[in-house]
C-alpha cells in the first residue's frame, strides 16, 4: 500500500489559526522550506517559493515561535545507505566457493576472464531504487546523502551513525545493519528499512515476495511441468532471499518437486557470483535441476552466460528466471521470465514514510508492501510477449512433456 506523508496540526492549535504543517502539506513541502522562504535564508527554487506564497496567502497563516524552531532543527536531508563490495577482502561469491581442497576460486580465472569486472560500479537494482528516493526528496525539497557500507564492514554501524549525524532520518537497503544496531540508531533518528522487519521505532517498505514467488513457482511448476528445480540465493542474511526461498520450498513440496538450494547455491545478488557458482555445479558429478530460479535479476544474467558459454540451451536444456525486473531483464536473449517489483515507487514510498516520521507523525503503516507481478518471458520456456509455453497449445500436457 502507498502511503504518502501527512503534515497535521500541533495539538490545540486554535480553532481558525493556521500552522506551518498546514502551509507545508498545501505547498507540498518540508517545514524547514515552508520557513526557509519565509525568512529569506537558502535561497530555495523559485518554484518552492511560488508555492509557499501561495499557500501562506490563501490559509493567511503568520509564524510563531515553535514553527521557527522545528525548521531550525531539521537539517533538509536524508542518509540513504546500502551495501556492496568496496574492498579487496570483500566477495560477490558465495561461501562455499571460498573454501574447499582446492583453496580459493577466483571468478576471473574460473571463467577465463571476468566478464563482470565493474559489476559493483553499476548496481541497476539500487540505482534505480535511490532514484525513486531523490525524486521523492527533490519535491519536498530534501537533498540525499548516499552512502556504501562493505559487505564485510564489522563496524558499519558506527558509519552508519556518523551519516546520521548528518541527516534527518535514514533510510537503510536490505541488511546494512543487525536489527539491533538499527534499533539503538533509531532512538536518535528516525530509520526507514528496505526489505527488513519494522519495529516498535522503525518502519519498513519492501515488496510482496511471497505473492511474486508463488506465482513464479505456479507457473514453472504446473504450467510447465518442471520437477528440479534450483534456487540460486541472495546473501544469506537478506530477508528478502529468505523469504523467496521459502515460498518456493512451500510451493515445490507442495507440487511433489524436487528443490535443491544451500550454502552450495549462493551467489550474493551478483553476476559474476552466480557465474561462479554454476561453473561449479556443471564441474561436478550431480545433473543441473530442469530451471534455475534466481534470487534477483543479475544473478540470472550470470547463470545464463555460464550456461550459455558451456554450451547449454536456455531454456532448451535448463530454464532460468529472475526477480526484480530490470530494464536489462526485457533485452537480454532469451528475455527473462521474472517477477517485477514497482523498485522506482519503493524508494519514492519510502522517503514518504521517513518524511511523515521526520515531521514527527505516526506512520499510517509500519510495514508496507508494494504489490508484485510475474513476467512471463523466453527464459522459463514461454513465447516472447504472451506468456504460452513455445511450442505447446495444451497447457494440460505439459506435466506429461517436462520433467
Amino acid at each position: 500500500m502507498r502511503v504518502d506523508a501527512k503534515v497535521e496540526t500541533p495539538a490545540n492549535p486554535g480553532p481558525a489559526a493556521a500552522t506551518i504543517y498546514d502551509v507545508a502539506r498545501a505547498a507540498g513541502v518540508s517545514i524547514a522550506s515552508v520557513s526557509r522562504v519565509l525568512n529569506g535564508r537558502r535561497n530555495p527554487s523559485p518554484e518552492i517559493v511560488e508555492r509557499v506564497q501561495r499557500a501562506v496567502i490563501e490559509l493567511g497563516y503568520v509564524p510563531d515561535s515553535a514553527a521557527r524552531a522545528l525548521s531550525v532543527r531539521l537539517k533538509e536531508v536524508v542518509g540513504v545507505v546500502m551495501r556492496r563490495p568496496l574492498s579487496a577482502g570483500s566477495t560477490i561469491a558465495g561461501p562455499w566457493l571460498l573454501a574447499g581442497a582446492a583453496g580459493a576460486w577466483d571468478t576471473a580465472g574460473l571463467l577465463g576472464y571476468d566478464a563482470f569486472a565493474d559489476e559493483t560500479e553499476s548496481l541497476q537494482f539500487h540505482d534505480m531504487l535511490n532514484r525513486g528516493v531523490e525524486r521523492a526528496a527533490q519535491r519536498r525539497g530534501f537533498d540525499l546523502l548516499l552512502r556504501s557500507v562493505d559487505i564485510t564492514d564489522h563496524e558499519a554501524g558506527r558509519r552508519v551513525l556518523a551519516i546520521a549525524r548528518k541527516s534527518d532520518g535514514l533510510i537503510l537497503h536490505d541488511g546494512v545493519l543487525e536489527p539491533g544496531q538499527i534499533d539503538e540508531i533509531s532512538r536518535q533518528v528516525p530509520i526507514v528499512t528496505l526489505a527488513g522487519i519494522p519495529s516498535r521505532t522503525t518502519a519498513n517498505v519492501g515488496s510482496d515476495n511471497v505473492m511474486g514467488m508463488r506465482a513464479l513457482s505456479r507457473h514453472l511448476l504446473y504450467d510447465h511441468g518442471y520437477k528440479t528445480l534450483g534456487y540460486l540465493s541472495g546473501y544469506s542474511d537478506s530477508p528478502d532471499s529468505q523469504a523467496r526461498l521459502q515460498t518456493l520450498k512451500t510451493e515445490a513440496e507442495a507440487a511433489g518437486a524436487v528443490l535443491n538450494y544451500g550454502p552450495q547455491w549462493q551467489g550474493n545478488y551478483y553476476a559474476a557470483g552466480a557465474a561462479v557458482v554454476t561453473e561449479r555445479l556443471m564441474a561436478s558429478a550431480s545433473p543441473l535441476p530442469r530451471v534455475i530460479v534466481c534470487a534477483n535479476d543479475q544473478t540470472a544474467l550470470g547463470v545464463i552466460y555460464a550456461l550459455r558459454r558451456s554450451g547449454v540451451d536456455v531454456p532448451g536444456q535448463v530454464a532460468v528466471t529472475g526477480f526484480d525486473d530490470i530494464p536489462m531483464a526485457r533485452h537480454m536473449h532469451p528475455q527473462l521470465t521474472t517477477v517485477k517489483q514497482p523498485i522506482g515507487e519503493l524508494g519514492e514510498t519510502a522517503f514518504e514514510v521517513l518524511y511523515s516520521m521526520v515531521s514527527r507523525e505516526e506512520p499510517a503503516e509500519r510495514d508496507i508492501s508494494l504489490p508484485t507481478r510475474l513476467m512471463c518471458r523466453e527464459s522459463c520456456g514461454c513465447q516472447a510477449g504472451d506468456g504460452r509455453l513455445a511450442g505447446v497449445t495444451d497447457l494440460s500436457a505439459v506435466r506429461q512433456l517436462r520433467s
